[in-house]
């Protein structure tokens, strides 16, 4: 068991938490985006999550009311929105545990990809003198990574009626 341990190991440190900017915000990564939920930009200003289009952090000026610009659909300028750029990311859908599933689902293709890279001998060797059947573990993370990606969709659209 002490390979399957060490393995594990080096992906945890391998995949860890995903890039992030000298400034330790998170770089990348994909994001779904829950549909007609209102977003609180602060102050009173919601906005549906499915027309924002874009968030920039406020650099000059930042302050009380002032955290980030919000470019929506329709609107030339964008909202001005007290509240940071990751606390709407997350009340769009987009939470940490997002991130670490698109790095987690990328880590395991790279692992699935390894093991089809294994020589019979080493096959042999991990069944044998470990008791790792790398051909079962192959099927069973072939398997996670086929089952499907989309959560069934909740439906808000009463509330807007």
């Amino acid at each position: 068991m002490s390979v399957v341990r060490r393995m594990l190991e080096w992906f945890r440190v391998a995949f860890g938490p995903g890039p992030r900017t000298a400034d330790g915000r998170r770089t990348g990564g994909t994001m779904d985006i829950k549909r007609d939920r209102m977003v609180f930009l602060g102050y009173g200003k919601y906005w549906r999550s499915d027309a924002i289009i874009g968030l920039m952090p406020i650099e000059e000026d930042r302050g009380p009311k002032r955290r980030t610009n919000v470019f929506v659909e329709g609107r030339v300028e964008p909202i001005i929105a007290s509240r940071t750029e990751q606390s709407i990311l997350e009340d769009m859908g987009a939470s940490e545990g997002g991130f670490q599933v698109q790095a987690l689902r990328e880590a395991i293709t790279e692992l699935l990809a390894a093991f089809h890279e294994f020589s019979p001998v080493l096959r042999r060797a991990l069944q044998h003198e470990h008791h790792f059947d790398v051909e079962q573990w192959e099927q069973r993370v072939g398997e996670l990574l086929r089952a499907p990606q989309t959560p069934a969709a909740i439906e808000q659209n009463e509330l807007f009626d």
